[in-house]
């Protein structure tokens, strides 16, 4: 089971991530939305430098416009990017033509039948696909702290020719059961991980870790 470790905001964090056993550590940067988890490109930059080999760097963003993407991509130096705008299948392969060394994954709000088959058109244009939760009352996406519905997220893990990453809601106490149920090619956690002062929590960080990979 792959765990990626989202809302990473200081080296200390990310290496922590990385020794308790994270796969991955996700940089938010490119806001679009209110959250005090977005860094600058500046201090993303510092992070990815700091990460030990074998360990992937994602760059969450919001933004929609592909060579703004494209050029933070370049500058922050990260091993993937994570897709929470409103980019078209079309500007994803435009962003892959661009950076063939970098994997793409796209968010896909699981909200109801509909959300499988708007996830589907994305299949042929990205490397995996990440089902997350929207806040519909507020509009917030990524870093909810809402689960959705995990049979939905199951029949896209069995009927997606691609890896799918489930987020979410996600957290000490419910990611067993989340991995259980789904099966996803892996989880990503932000604000389950998260202490009162807005940063990691090393208790719940490791706990969620060891929890999703046992």
């Amino acid at each position: 089971m792959k765990v990626k470790i989202c809302g990473i905001k200081t080296i200390e964090d990310a290496l922590k991530a990385i020794e308790f056993g994270a796969d991955a550590v996700g940089l938010l940067v490119g806001q679009k939305h209110t959250s005090n988890d977005f860094i600058d490109k500046e201090q993303a930059k510092s992070i990815v430098r700091a990460l030990p080999p074998f360990c992937s760097s994602v760059l969450v963003t919001h933004l929609e416009d592909n060579g703004e993407i494209i050029a933070l991509a370049k500058f922050v130096g990260v091993t993937t990017i994570q897709l929470h705008g409103d980019s078209t299948p079309e500007d994803a392969l435009h962003i892959k033509k661009e950076l063939p060394y970098i994997k793409l994954t796209k968010s896909l709000h699981v909200i109801d039948r509909n959300s499988i088959e708007l996830g589907r058109k994305y299949l042929k244009a990205v490397d995996a696909i990440l089902l997350d939760t929207v806040n519909v009352s507020t509009g917030q996406v990524g870093g909810t702290g809402i689960t959705h519905d995990w049979n939905l997220s199951r029949e896209i893990v069995d009927t997606y020719d691609a890896p799918v990453i489930l987020a979410g809601g996600l957290g000490p106490d419910n990611v067993k059961q989340a991995v259980n149920e789904v099966r996803p090619f892996g989880v990503d956690a932000n604000s389950g991980t998260k202490g009162k002062d807005g940063f990691k929590d090393y208790v719940k960080l490791e706990a969620f870790v060891r929890n999703a990979k046992s």
